[in-house]
This record gives C-alpha cells, structure tokens and sequence, in this order.
C-alpha cells in the first residue's frame, strides 16, 4: 500500500485496521452526528483570496503560544484511550509531538500514566531547553476536591497548563456508544482517573453509566450512589476559577467555549487561553461549527487571551482559514489518532508532517510568508443569494 498524502487516505488505512466499535467510538459524534458533520462542512464556505508577486521562497511557520514556542500552529487535542487505536498510544504520540516540536495536550482519560508521558516527551524533545507547550487536560469531579491529586500530579510532573473541559456537565447522546460499548482489555487501564466501584468492566468511566441511563430515576440513583466522582454539572465560573488559582500555578485554559457570552466571562475571571471547541460534534448535536462560532469570540476576546480553534480541521487550508479568522493556534484530535492506527509514532508523524506541508504550501500560494500575513482580508465567504464572494 503505498504511503497516504491526505489525512482522508490516513483515516481510510486507520478505518480498515481499526476493529469497528473502536473506529466508531472515536470517528462518531453525538445524536444524529449534525455538529460532527457541520464542523467539517463549515470550512467548505469559506475561500482564500490570494495575493501574487510576493517573496514566498522562505515560509515560517512557528507559532507561540503562552510563552512557548512550537513548530507549527497545530497541536494535538486531547483524546481517550489512546492505546486502543494501537501501537504504543500515549507514548507514540508524545514521541511524535517531542521529536517535531508540536503542542500536545495529553488526556485524563489516557491509557498511560501521565508521568509516563511527561518523561517520554522530554526524552524525544529535540531541544529541552525550548520545548514546544505541553498540556494537561482535565474533568473536574462533582466533589471538586478530588480534582486536587491530579493537578498537582500534571503540575509536579512538568505540564505548563490546564486545560480544563467545560462543556461536559454530561455526556453528550452517543449513540454508537450506548450501541457498542469500548472495553478497555485485559492489562489496559486508565491510571490517572478515579473510578467508582460500582462500574463495570465494559464502560471505562461511571459518566458512560449515566448516559447509558433510559429513565429519570435510573440517572437519579446512579447518581446517588457515585455522584461524587463523576463530572461536575454544578460548576459555576468564580468558585471553579478561584479553586483553580488556590491548587496550581499552571496556567489555567477553559476548552469548550462557544459562545461571546462565555469568551467574555473567561476573560473576565482570568482565564490563560479559550478553546473554541464542542468536543468534536461529541456533545450538543444542535450547536453550530467551531468555525461559525469563531469570530464571534474573536471579537470579544480583542486578543485578551490567546483563542485556540478546535474541531473540523482536515487540511491545511482549513488551518489556514482559522488562523485568518482570527484563531491564534488550532488543535486537530481524530487525524492524530488515525495516524496512530496506521503506523503509530510514524504514523503520527506522517498525519501532522501532512499538515504542515499543505499549511506551507497554502501560505506560499495565497502569498503569507508567516503567520502574522495570515489576516481577515485574505478570506471571502460564498455569497448565499447571489452568485461570487464576498469579503469578510
């Protein structure tokens, strides 16, 4: 076979070796899978306006970000489970992100320890002296204080940030889900996230249980019984970031916000960064793309803090597009995992060394030499009701 040149061609190979459920647990969104498919789709209407006769031998694309440096505008999200999509899961992508000088953001939910992750990082960091941003993403429990260990664990271990996931008071109606449960194999466990007695063997986390809830009083009394360790649906924006500040030095990021409403409430409690995210069409099904809900956010925000663009990103022109929207980083989930299926570390690498190459190649078409010619004026949306573009 030979080797894949698009990200579509990696999730092909990833697809065909991946067994179904697992392909299905990370390719699938919620309900009827409308935010998934918008997230992509929304991309489609936007165009590049390119300009010409300008010195484009020399295309930079390093980027920074809270103060760190990485090789691309592009960091990896954080997804569940790692191991399951093959090879060496956490590790290989953290091997991947330290040899190419990426942003990774490892998830609570990992099949490996999150120290296990932080030392293979450092040992494959070309340069450790100016390691690319690392990231510790995390579910506050509903008895926040058992949030604590795992701060102070990400923080003793080196992570520089926390990116802290607001958008799950639940667990969005995953479908494929409930239909076709993840086991976690034998020897295979998620070792930096409490569990709950109660749970079985056949659902990773007590939050898959609730979802799995067919009426009020099943959901009630789970709850009951192990409310305390399961996500917080109680959170509110002062106590939440207070406690935050009283338990880390890390800086604080808030993923899943989609609203102005929200950018500006981030801001105002202080939050480090905003990732503009709906947890890859996993959550509210009726919401909008990440894309769509981009420059409302931007324009709260008026560069505040750093937005962080997650959700939908296929290619490099789609990277391009959110950086010209006023996105100051992006973060790409499912084709780092297909890139895991298909050939682990090398894999990976191959899925963001795609990336980077449309990225640059984008950018010397449409004539930016570096991230900051990448601006609004270079992008036109399709006009709805008459024919041609208009500019934004």
């Amino acid at each position: 076979m030979p080797d894949p040149i698009t990200l579509r061609e990696v999730e092909s190979i990833a697809k065909d070796k991946l067994p179904r459920h697992v392909y299905e647990f990370y390719a699938s969104g919620s309900d009827a899978q409308n935010a998934l498919v918008r997230n992509e789709k929304a991309f489609h209407r936007l165009c590049i306006r390119p300009r010409v006769l300008i010195d484009v031998s020399e295309i930079d694309t390093t980027a920074e970000i809270l103060g760190y440096r990485a090789s691309l505008p592009i960091g990896i999200a954080p997804s569940a489970m790692q191991r399951l999509a093959g090879g060496g899961g956490e590790l290989d992508v953290s091997r991947a992100a330290g040899r190419m000088g990426l942003n990774l953001t490892l998830s609570s939910q990992s099949t490996t320890s999150l120290e296990e992750v932080a030392r293979t990082r450092k040992e494959h960091c070309q340069d450790s002296l100016t390691a690319p941003p690392f990231w510790m993403q995390i579910y506050l429990y509903e008895d926040i204080q058992k949030s604590v260990d795992l701060i102070r664990r990400a923080e003793a271990a080196g992570y520089q940030a926390l990116v802290v996931t607001v958008d799950t008071p639940v667990l969005g109606n995953r479908l494929t889900e409930r239909r076709m449960p993840v086991v976690l194999p034998q020897g295979m466990e998620l070792p930096n996230v409490q569990r709950a007695q109660s749970t079985t063997a056949r659902q990773p986390s007590v939050n898959r249980l609730l979802m799995n809830a067919r009426t009020a009083a099943e959901a009630k009394a789970l709850r009951d019984a192990v409310g305390n360790i399961m996500h917080s649906s109680s959170l509110t924006w002062a106590p939440t970031m207070t406690f935050l500040r009283s338990v880390t030095h890390m800086k604080i990021i808030l993923k899943g916000i989609m609203t102005g409403e929200d950018a500006a409430l981030a801001v105002q409690h202080g939050a480090d960064a905003i990732i503009v995210s709906n947890h890859g069409g996993r959550q509210l099904d009726a919401t909008c793309a990440t894309i769509e809900a981009l420059p409302e956010v931007v324009a709260i925000v008026q560069k505040r803090c750093p937005v962080i663009l997650d959700g939908g990103i296929r290619s490099g022109a789609d990277v391009f597009k959110a950086l010209a929207l006023g996105a100051d980083f992006v973060l790409v989930g499912r084709p780092a995992l297909w890139g895991l299926a298909y050939n682990g570390q090398e894999g990976v690498e191959t899925t963001m060394h795609i990336l980077e190459r449309e990225l640059s190649r984008t950018m010397a078409l449409a004539g930016a030499k570096c991230l900051e010619d990448i601006t609004k004026d270079k992008l036109a949306v399709v006009a709805r009701d008459r024919f041609g573009i208009a500019k934004l």
